[in-house]
This record gives structure tokens, C-alpha cells and sequence, in this order.
């Protein structure tokens, strides 16, 4: 499948795409996140601020913006964030400048955020957001790969199972519920899905001088 641009091969630019996507802690939505990064370079992550402290191999800056709780408050109150949320402990938002900015020059913009993120980002940005949700095949199959991944206590891996649930109960503020069973099935469907959404004709904010060029070189507009 071939990348998508800013600018199409006709001259006319389009809007860009606020793509998020949400799944239960476990469900492969990083990796498919990961993934669909790799293979389309006209989308970029979202870059959050968070509370929360450094994992080992986390860069400041690009894999998060890494502030204090009073740092955090403070912007909470200024209304900088699109979309801010308390997960376990800890808070994560996403500014709104440079998403804002970053949408007007026709870029894609990935989201890996929970249901109330993705609730408040629709709240303020409408049309420009798409929400994909990614479930699990079961529940037992989602308790058994967050086991396996032996990063967590077994404390932690039953508050994930408890908080899923809750995640799972709201798949239907999504505009597209995708089961992960196929990890490449999975991604070749979430990859579709923006390739669609880049066509929408709301997004081809260029398309109406493109077709009075048309009709005008064709003698309709005479």
C-alpha cells in the first residue's frame, strides 16, 4: 500500500488525521502503533506529557515530555491540553498547540490513548479525529499475554484485568472495533482504515479549486 502525502499527485492539499487508537493494556495496541509508524511516514506520534517517571531507554522529548505534578496541574488549569487522564497513579496529556499546528499543515497524528482521551480529543476536534478500539479474542488470552510478558506483578496484572473490563465497556464511542486475534490481519485493518480516512472528501480541503480548474478548462463555467 503506498503512503499517502500532504499534498496528492494534483496539486491540492488535504487536512491531516487525528488517528487513535485504544485497546486494554495488553491487547497489541502498541505494537500495532509501532508498526503502522514504521510503514507510514506521514504519521507521527503524539508526544504526551506525563507525571510519571522514566522507563530505562525512554527519551524526554520524544517518547514523553516527563514534568512534575505541579508542572502538570498547572497546565491542566492554563487549558493546554486537548485530552489529559489519571492512570494508575499517574497523569498523561496531550498538548494542544502543536497538535493543532501539526493538523492545519495536513500531517497525521497517532494517538495511543484510553477511552477518555479518546472522548475529550473527540469533544474538542469533531471531524478530525478517527477512533479505532482493538479487543482481545478473550479475556483469558488477554490475562495470559500480560503474564507473559513478566514485567508487572501479578498486583498490577489484575488491576489491568479489572480496568480492561471498564476499557472494553466502552468500545461503541469508537468509529471502528477491530479484534486482534491476527496480529498482522489486525494491522493490515487498522492500516486500511487510514487510508480511508486520508479520502474522506471533508479532509480534501483543496478538492473544490481542483474542480472548478476542471470545469473551467472543460466550458462548463463559461
Amino acid at each position: 500500500m503506498a503512503a499517502s502525502s500532504p499534498t496528492d499527485p494534483h496539486g491540492f492539499r488535504r487536512r491531516g488525521v487525528l488517528f487513535v487508537l485504544s485497546s486494554p493494556s495488553g491487547a497489541g495496541k502498541s505494537t500495532i502503533a509501532k508498526k503502522l509508524l514504521a510503514a507510514e511516514p506521514e504519521l507521527s506520534m503524539s508526544v504526551s506529557y506525563t507525571t510519571r517517571a522514566p522507563r530505562p531507554g525512554e527519551i524526554d522529548g520524544k517518547d514523553y515530555h516527563f514534568v512534575t505534578l505541579d508542572r502538570f496541574r498547572e497546565m491542566a488549569n492554563n487549558h493546554e491540553f486537548l485530552e489529559w487522564a489519571h492512570v494508575f497513579d499517574n497523569r498523561y496529556g496531550t498538548p494542544k498547540a502543536d497538535v493543532f499546528h501539526m493538523l492545519s499543515e495536513g500531517k497525521d497524528i497517532l494517538f495511543d490513548i484510553d477511552w477518555q482521551g479518546a472522548q475529550q480529543l473527540h469533544q474538542l476536534a469533531g471531524g478530525d479525529v478517527v477512533r479505532v478500539f482493538i479487543l482481545p479474542p478473550s479475556m483469558a488470552i488477554l490475562q495470559d499475554r500480560l503474564q507473559k510478558r513478566a514485567t508487572d506483578s501479578q498486583e498490577v496484572i489484575d488491576a489491568r484485568m479489572s480496568r480492561a473490563a471498564n476499557e472494553v465497556s466502552h468500545w461503541d464511542g469508537y468509529d471502528y472495533v477491530l479484534v486482534n486475534d491476527d496480529l498482522e490481519h489486525c494491522f493490515e485493518c487498522v492500516r486500511m482504515i487510514l487510508a480511508a480516512e486520508r479520502l474522506k472528501r471533508s479532509r480534501q480541503t483543496g478538492i473544490i479549486g481542483f474542480i472548478r480548474s476542471l470545469l473551467k478548462k472543460s466550458g462548463s463555467l463559461e
